[in-house]
């Protein structure tokens, strides 16, 4: 049955659609939403595809989403997306957990495409169309939607079902489908895109680096603030900007008035949760004066090397396999596989038989590299 309007809002047409997608065998999904002054993003508009053609429905007219849970949740039809993981985030605030997934930007890399290819020059590409460009900066929380606006929005998943069909057919060429269905798995599990405030602290550079009273403190920084934006909903960098927080971590601030001397820090914050900041410090148990910090001078040459040799082999893997490096192994793993690391994606699965035994062989792990995963 062909979906009957491209833009729907009323209760009794979301249940119709919902029983719709929930019998189809697959559905290509894209969201549209705003985050520019909140924590959570604000789902603006959802775009569905099946065989049967394109809809946009419209959250914001106030029917709500449950309807579709059934078929967008793990029990329903095959889900395609584009570079998901954005999508699934928003998608989990608005209706939970959505899956089995297939991210077309995904397949394409492991075919060979760059690591962040649009959806607009894959389809052109692989399928021949040209897509429009003028609402790329749409408002996509204003009403009424245009015609045009929609139209634009309905192109985002038209294509998706078409994509997904060529892709396969590359990567089984490739003998890349195992590949593929690991690198999906991945996206099943909610905290690849979600952030424990525990763990928020992964976002900041250089915590490694310091000393363990100042680590402790940064790790504890960073998960209050992660807290107060979930709580407050409201951008992390508003509660207290990355710059500002690696400052109290510098200067280990341990009096109100020494708190409030921190540059950049706001006054309000200050005086609404000085005491907490400075209760936060003192658990932190750093000497008083505290370590100096480490030096800004030239990095372990040793190091340096060791990652540009592993880089090396890592380009190597990439002409043989027409996979980008970057897809292999980012350089941030690299340097902390030279550092040490050995719980970097890079040394696991696929990626292990394709260069991860070649770069643990270069640092002189006891592992021999695996065979070649050159294209078959």
């Amino acid at each position: 049955m062909p979906i009957s309007a491209p833009l729907i809002a009323a209760a009794g047409e979301l249940a119709d659609l919902g029983a719709e997608l929930a019998a189809a065998p697959a559905i290509g999904l894209d969201t549209e939403f705003m985050r520019e002054r909140t924590y959570r993003a604000e789902l603006c508009l959802l775009q569905a595809a099946t065989p049967q053609g394109a809809v946009c429905i419209d959250p914001l007219g106030g029917a709500p989403l449950t309807a579709l849970a059934p078929a967008l949740g793990t029990d329903g039809p095959l889900k395609i997306l584009h570079a998901a993981r954005q999508d699934l985030e928003v998608l989990w605030a608005a209706i939970g957990r959505v899956g089995p997934v297939f991210d077309t930007q995904v397949a394409a890399a492991l075919a060979g495409f760059p690591a962040q290819v649009g959806y607009a020059e894959l389809v052109r590409q692989l399928l021949g169309h040209e897509l429009a460009k003028a609402h790329t900066r749409t408002d996509w929380a204003r009403r009424p939607l245009s015609p045009a606006q929609v139209e634009y929005a309905l192109d985002d998943v038209r294509y998706l079902l078409a994509l997904r069909e060529a892709l396969l057919e590359q990567l089984d060429k490739l003998g890349r489908a195992d590949w593929l269905d690991e690198e999906l798995r991945s996206l099943a599990d909610p905290a690849s895109f979600t952030v424990e405030p525990d763990k928020a602290w992964q976002r900041l550079k250089g915590v490694l680096a310091l000393d363990p009273g100042r680590q402790r403190l940064v790790r504890s920084l960073a998960a209050w603030r992660e807290r107060r934006a979930i709580d407050s909903n409201r951008p992390r960098g508003w509660i207290i900007d990355d710059a500002v927080l690696k400052d109290i971590v510098a200067l280990v601030p341990r009096s109100l008035a020494a708190l409030a001397a921190v540059p950049g820090l706001p006054a309000g914050v200050a005086q609404r949760s000085g005491a907490e900041i400075l209760g936060l410090v003192g658990a932190a148990a750093i000497a008083d004066p505290p370590p100096p910090l480490p030096a800004r001078g030239r990095p372990d040459p040793e190091v340096t090397a060791m990652v540009k040799r592993l880089a090396e082999l890592t380009r190597e893997a990439a002409s043989d396999t027409g996979i980008s490096a970057e897809v292999l192994a980012p350089r941030r793993e690299l340097e902390r596989l030279a550092a040490g690391a050995r719980d970097v994606a890079v040394v696991a699965g696929w990626r292990r038989k394709v260069v991860g035994g070649a770069l643990l062989n270069a640092l002189g792990d006891s592992e021999p590299p695996a065979a070649s995963g050159s294209t078959p």
